[in-house]
This record gives structure tokens, sequence and C-alpha cells, in this order.
């Protein structure tokens, strides 16, 4: 053992970057970012259709049962309950109240059943029908001719005292009515 001292170790010598390893790396960086991009949105529908954050639906009044002459089809609108503030008049839905007798409803969803255009009641015919493609329902929300694979959507309502509810706030589509 000498007393003498010792000359510091040099630092190991880094592998020179070539610029075939830098663009390798660099790929692999912005795949994965890319990767990420796609993920998020993907997870998150995933995960929305499993966890739900407010109720599909609730009762919403839609006025006093006088408001709704027997063998008469009337226009009504409620306000969606799951709105937020910059929704403005598109939280306005309307729907056809139809009332058969008594305490007997129908409230059809006013989107016709093929594409979700608006349709129309016409009294004197007693047809409610789609300025689109010509789909046309009978009074009852039957298929009269046109298009539609099925009958106008119907919703659920109850009478309370002396008020029509409907049950609302999801807009129907084929795959997933009212």
């Amino acid at each position: 053992m000498s007393d003498e001292p010792r000359e510091p170790m040099p630092p190991p010598a880094l592998p020179p970057v070539t610029r075939r390893s830098f663009l390798f790396k660099l790929g692999l960086g912005l795949n994965a970012l890319a990767a990420a991009l796609v993920a998020v949105p993907l997870i998150g529908y995933v995960i929305s259709a499993v966890v739900q954050t407010r109720a599909d639906q609730a009762w919403i009044p839609l006025g006093s049962i006088g408001d709704f002459p027997e063998r008469q089809t009337r226009l009504a609108t409620y306000r969606n309950p799951f709105r937020v503030a910059w929704d403005g008049t598109t939280a306005d839905i309307p729907c056809w109240v139809r009332r058969v007798g008594g305490e007997r409803f129908q409230v059809f969803a006013i989107n016709c059943a093929h594409l979700g255009c608006p349709v129309r009641w016409f009294p004197q015919s007693g047809l409610f029908m789609c300025p689109c493609h010509g789909g046309v329902y009978y009074e009852d929300g039957r298929v009269a001719s046109g298009p539609p694979p099925r009958g106008l959507f119907e919703y659920e309502y109850k009478v309370s005292q002396g008020s029509l509810w409907v049950r609302g706030g999801r807009v129907p589509t084929l795959s997933q009515t009212v």
C-alpha cells in the first residue's frame, strides 16, 4: 500500500448517440403518445357505460289531464331534467299527447323512428307525417307507410292527482327506446 494519491477513475464512456438510435427512441415516444391519445377517450367511453353519474330518466309533469281533451292529440313540451346551463331552448323537449279516453293516454316522442326528423300531427287525416322521407303513422303510433322500421316511440306515463306525468330525459333511438 502506497500512500500516493490515486488518480480518480474517469466516468464510464457513454456510447455515442447515433442518428439511428435517436430516431428509434423518438419513434417509440411518438407512438406511445399516439396510443395514449387514442386510449383515453376509449377508456372514458367504456367506463361511462358502466358508471352512471345520474339517472337516465325522471318523472316530469306535462300538465293537468283537463288540458288534453278526449280522443284528441296535442303537442306538449317538457323541460329536460338533465340539462346544463348552455342547453338553452334545446332542453325543451316536445312530445305528442293522445288522450285515448278517461285516464288512458299515449305519449309519443316527436321523432320519426326512421332518422329522427320531427313528425307533425294532421287531425284532418288522423295521421302523423314525417316531412323528411315520407314516413306516415296512424294516430296510435303504428307505421302506416314509408321507410320507418317501427312505430313512434312511446313514453311511459302516469296520472297522479289529476296531472299527467311523463317519464322523460332520454332521447329515444332504435337501439334504446324510451
